[in-house]
């Protein structure tokens, strides 16, 4: 089957490389792409649902995988299903996607099919005196989300009611994450562990995929900024049989039925960010496809053909698939630039790529330099990834394997997995 990606970092080059491996792809074309992903497709640049559509068409595409958040409350499988709806896209429809787009649509659906959440409320600038009202009816630490995308930077925790008010008014009255933070959800805190759960469905049938956790704070111990991600542990310790047993039958189940009830069309990942709160499950945020680093580490787990998976959502007959996982653990380690998640230099040349035997090298923040260098091109720059018997040695394969890259002002965390 030929194929199209779209995506450039590092969900995608681990999409990339799991497509690559299947016996059903006769060709992979990935839009933009990066570097690293040469090994497993062929990168291309196109701009626009017209462009991508058209090379569809032209290229006689016949899976579209929609890596990014972004195209998908855009509305992309609403206008493939007008004008290429010979293509399977793997992708949930514009409505569905604001589970993702908006934090208030999500809470809304969460409440109506009763999966459990935090108590929240929502306010727009018009409503500051409420939500500081509001503020004030819960116990800290506070959380403040943009409704919107903000690229996984808009959510905050503060630590008192001053902090939180001040916060609320630069949301909402000073545009602080631009036309994300128009509205923001105000929610109690759940105190616990997090860890992200991850389904495929056609939209009536859903498989299991490996759940992750990963490591959003920039610094080690889990402090200072929130971050996309600075790495990632799949399996999880504390996802037994008995917790599973629980998302499943209150949250994943019901999610799934809610989709249908409301006539949202629904093919794709569903990404359930979730709290271990006292051994039961909370759901923190929907996400409309994979997760990145979690993905780096879920794919590395997989033994079965993902396009396949792809074929079989496309019919509706997802229930006919076999998912095949290792037990072994994988591992990932982000490499950031220095600075990042603030301002950070971009140029840098990346090296001893061709030293890593040992792991699985995604390139996330990368780009083609002279000579075929590769330079760092954002604040996270490569994900390594390591599969082992215990989590302990996955992580040792990956911190001997970075050991052998580098690139100026390179930064890392060196706790990946401490707390499990």
């Amino acid at each position: 089957m030929k194929i199209l990606l779209l995506g450039s970092g590092g969900r995608e080059s681990a999409l990339a490389r799991v497509i690559s491996l299947s016996k059903k792809t006769e060709k992979l074309y990935i839009s933009p792409g990066n570097p690293g992903m040469n090994l497993w497709g062929e990168n291309i640049i196109l701009n626009g649902f017209e462009e991508i559509s058209q090379f569809c068409k032209k290229e006689h595409i016949d899976i579209l995988v929609v890596g990014p958040e972004q195209p998908l409350v855009d509305g992309i499988t609403d206008y493939f299903a007008d004008n290429n709806p010979q293509v399977i896209v793997v992708g949930p429809d514009k409505l569905a996607a604001q589970l993702e787009g908006s934090k208030d649509f999500a809470k809304d659906f969460m409440q109506k099919y009763q999966i459990p959440t935090a108590r929240y409320n929502t306010f727009s600038s018009q409503t500051v005196t409420e939500g500081k009202e509001f503020l004030r009816t819960l116990k800290p630490p506070y959380v403040l989300k943009a409704d919107g995308l903000a690229a996984g930077k808009g959510v905050v925790i503060l630590p008192t009611i001053q902090e939180a008010e001040r916060e609320l008014e630069d949301m909402l009255l000073n545009s602080k994450f631009g036309a994300a933070s128009s509205k923001v959800v105000i929610e109690e805190f759940l105190s616990g562990i997090e860890c992200s759960v991850f389904v495929l469905t056609d939209g009536k049938h859903y498989v299991l995929l490996p759940e992750a956790k990963d490591y959003k704070k920039v610094g080690e111990g889990d402090k200072g900024l929130n971050t996309g991600g600075m790495g990632s542990v799949s399996p999880v310790p504390f996802c037994d049989k008995s917790f599973m047993g629980k998302v499943e039958e209150r949250i994943i189940k019901p999610t799934i039925e809610g989709l249908q009830k409301e006539g949202m069309k629904y093919k794709g990942f569903i990404f359930f960010g979730l709290m271990n709160v006292d051994g039961n499950p909370f759901v923190i945020e929907y996400n409309v496809r994979m997760g990145d680093p979690e993905s780096e580490s879920v794919f590395a787990r997989f033994d079965s053909d993902i396009v396949e998976a792809f074929e079989l959502l496309g019919k509706g007959e997802l229930d006919r698939y076999d998912m095949k996982i290792t037990s072994q653990v994988a591992t990932t380690v982000m490499l950031c630039s220095g600075g990042y998640p603030e301002s950070y230099e971009k140029g840098k040349l990346i090296s001893g790529l061709a030293d890593c035997k040992d792991a699985i090298l995604y390139h996330a923040g990368t780009k083609q330099g002279e000579e075929g260098k590769i330079l760092t091109s954002g604040g996270r720059v490569l994900a390594v990834t390591c599969l082992a018997d215990s989590m302990q040695e996955a992580l040792n394969k990956c911190y001997n394997e970075i050991s052998k890259i580098h690139f100026d002002k390179m930064y890392f965390r060196k706790d990946i997995g401490k707390d499990l």
